[in-house]
């Protein structure tokens, strides 16, 4: 078990180290630069898109609304990321490491414009007459039948990491938070959150859809209401925080307080990999939402796909950034979570740590609800449709065991896995690209 441990966390080492955040902040940039930064420049459109999209639209074009398609994707990607990760990230790289998280979040627009345009374009239905669509798909009719293979392992590394950074790891935070917080018992979260997530995806992506659209935006402005008051009451320190921001994310930081210091590259590694794990950019699992969404226009849901980084990253996690850095508890010596409440608390005694738990749970549950649809489209196209009620089934049974057992092992290996989706998918963007920018001038020639 030892060489087990020591050999996914070489492997860990490599996915997540330099080569990979530079691959996939370069991807990005490229992809942005030879759209002609386009993705920043619509952000207005895409919005008025999103608010459009709300209609369900034609049947045979998709299983759900554009808006609820948006919703799913950012229920899988707003979850512990947002809360714990930033936290995480400002600890061990310092508050320059929140400079980074939006330079990934602003690259990463162009990434997840791309990962939608294709997911929609080449999507497929299946023999149930449901869309579907994402990397494994791009790969297999845009880049043809001798690249399948490649579409075959994002496909395995999806399909596997979706039970721990999707499911397991998601619940297990849920269950401490309301341990700590309120005394409930970790077997007692794991079963009530089973009975829900099963009630949910039993359903399929119709009733994770509704569910999503219901949850999500109540969820982000709720969390956001509660931010805003924290910085509302350190009001005065907003500007020395942003300086803190900047001058740190190009400069090391000395040892203060409870903060052990940080190098640049510390900064750099830590930004660009959360930010990564909060939005999901490069790892192409907004398209496989995106794919079921009602649409005549594949560069319409990209418009749409990509603003999930833009709420997710540069809305939501500045958010908690600015919180943790603007009350002070950076430099505490807490991480993750509890370093994200000691900011809350700190602005609303009393209250602060138990607003944050629940936005956690919350989080949390909505991530369980999106991995569920991306994990069972992965099984999908390894297997067929005859994989979805046993791939359900075991989603759910998956939930109470995550719960309570100690995920050490089982977070590193997800955490891996999740990263090596990553590769398939960049290089079918990288070769696909053409594609992308042909697709995006004929619609804008058009409109």
């Amino acid at each position: 078990m030892e060489f087990l441990n020591n050999l996914v966390n070489t492997v860990n080492g490599l996915v997540w180290g330099p080569p990979m955040l530079i691959l996939i902040l370069g991807t990005g940039l490229f992809l942005m630069i030879f759209l002609k930064f386009m993705p920043l420049t619509r952000i207005g459109t895409g919005f008025a898109l999103m608010w459009r999209g709300r209609a369900k639209g034609d049947d045979s074009t998709g299983e759900i609304s554009p808006f609820q398609a948006l919703m799913t994707s950012l229920a899988a990607t707003v979850g512990t990321g947002n809360i714990a990760g930033v936290a995480t990230a400002i600890f061990l790289g310092g508050p320059g490491a929140l400079f980074w998280m939006w330079c990934t979040a602003l690259v990463g627009m162009a990434t997840k414009y791309c990962e939608v345009v294709l997911a929609v374009h080449y999507r497929e239905k299946d023999d149930r007459g449901e869309h579907v669509g994402g990397p494994m798909y791009a790969i297999k009719n845009g880049l043809g039948k001798k690249w399948v293979w490649l579409g075959t392992a994002f496909a395995i590394f999806g399909g596997l990491a979706g039970f721990g950074i999707g499911n397991m790891v998601q619940v297990n935070s849920m269950a401490h938070a309301l341990e700590t917080t309120f005394a409930v018992p970790l077997w007692m979260t794991g079963l009530l959150t089973m009975v829900v997530v099963g009630l949910v995806i039993l359903g399929g992506i119709r009733r994770i859809g509704v569910v999503a659209a219901s949850l999500v935006p109540f969820m982000c402005l709720a969390y956001l209401i509660a931010a805003v008051v924290v910085l509302v009451v350190n009001a005065s320190a907003i500007p020395a925080a942003f300086d803190l921001i900047f001058t740190h994310a190009f400069t090391p930081i000395a040892a203060t307080g409870g903060f052990a210091g940080a190098a640049v590259m510390a900064a750099i590694r830590f930004g660009v990999a959360r930010g990564i794990f909060s939005n999901e950019a490069g790892l192409g699992t907004a398209g496989i939402a995106q794919a079921a969404g009602t649409t005549t226009s594949s560069v319409r849901s990209g418009m749409i796909g990509m603003l999930g980084t833009f709420i997710d990253t540069i809305i939501v996690c500045s958010m908690t950034g600015l919180a943790i850095i603007c009350t002070g508890v950076w430099t505490s010596g807490e991480s993750g979570a509890a370093l994200s409440a000691a900011a809350f608390e700190s602005a609303m005694p009393g209250i602060g740590g138990i607003i944050l738990t629940i936005a956690l749970v919350v989080f949390a549950f909505t991530t369980i609800l999106g991995w569920s649809y991306f994990g069972e489209k992965c099984w999908e196209f390894l297997v067929g449709t005859r994989a979805i009620w046993p791939f359900r089934v075991i989603w759910v049974l998956a939930v109470p065991f995550g719960a309570i057992a100690q995920l050490d092992f089982a977070w590193l290996l997800a955490d891996t896995l999740n990263g090596l989706m990553a590769i398939p998918n960049l290089v079918s963007l990288l070769l696909l690209s053409p594609v992308v920018v042909k697709l995006t001038k004929e619609y804008f020639a058009r409109s």
